[in-house]
């Protein structure tokens, strides 16, 4: 998916000149954390967001340095922090190095920037000007409307084996050896030896994201490396849950 398949296009905004109040008014009325601030054509000029409104004197959560810090600093440093501290206007707040993104833009390429830049939102940007913009909110409601979608027909008990077993040879991490895989009435059966105790986990959430499973029955022993011990699975396997229909 891109961009343009999951941004919301209907982007509440605000200028240069809006005063704080009314963003901070529109943020709490549309439920939003962050605003574009852009011009009558449109180009994006800045963004405000919840993180520029944290440190406000008005509620007392301005910085606070020692005598020595603020010598270190200068007094530009200081002056700066009163401007966004004190500041009534979008302008003397906003974010003005924006990152955003392409209609095009991967939703991959997308999240990457979210971690990267740690940012909630990216402004979608054609031809230059703002076109929509994708949050973390966004990104749900996509992954929502995917897992809603209804999975391939199940088939017998062969073929979900057949599936777990294609699934698991496209994974580097899953075992190569020593594991078995039998299927029973849609009930997945692991077996065999695993090094790693992580592999238990992703081992049973590859077989649950298979069309028709509707258990797992764990008997996995884990043999520890380096010492040789042999761990097996905690307490007794529950009975084999029933899944929602895929």
């Amino acid at each position: 998916m891109k961009a343009s398949d999951v941004m919301t296009r209907d982007v509440v905004t605000i200028s240069r000149g809006t005063r704080v109040r009314e963003a901070i008014r529109l943020m709490l009325e549309h439920r939003i954390s962050g605003l574009p601030v852009v011009t009558p054509t449109g180009r994006v000029e800045g963004i405000l967001t919840e993180g520029d409104l944290l440190r406000r004197s008005e509620i007392a959560t301005e910085r606070r340095h020692w005598p020595w810090l603020e010598f270190l600093l200068g007094p530009g440093r200081s002056a700066s922090e009163y401007v966004r501290t004190h500041g009534r206007v979008c302008d003397e707040l906003m974010s003005r190095d924006v990152i955003s993104v392409t209609p095009d833009a991967a939703l991959s390429d997308i999240v990457e920037l979210m971690e990267r830049h740690r940012i909630k939102r990216l402004p979608v940007i054609e031809n230059d000007r703002l076109v929509g913009i994708v949050s973390r909110p966004d990104l749900l409601a996509a992954l929502a409307r995917v897992l809603d979608q209804p999975q391939a027909a199940a088939g017998g008990d062969e073929a979900i084996r057949e599936r777990v077993l294609a699934e698991l040879e496209k994974l580097d991490w899953a075992p190569r050896s020593g594991l078995t895989i039998t299927v029973s009435e849609g009930v997945v059966e692991l077996d065999g030896v695993i090094l790693d105790e992580h592999e238990r986990s992703a081992l049973r959430v590859a077989a649950e994201n298979v069309p028709g499973v509707k258990g797992i029955v764990d008997r996995l022993v884990w043999v520890e490396p380096v010492s040789g011990t042999v761990i097996e699975a905690e307490g007794d396997n529950p009975p084999p849950s029933e899944r929602p229909p895929r």
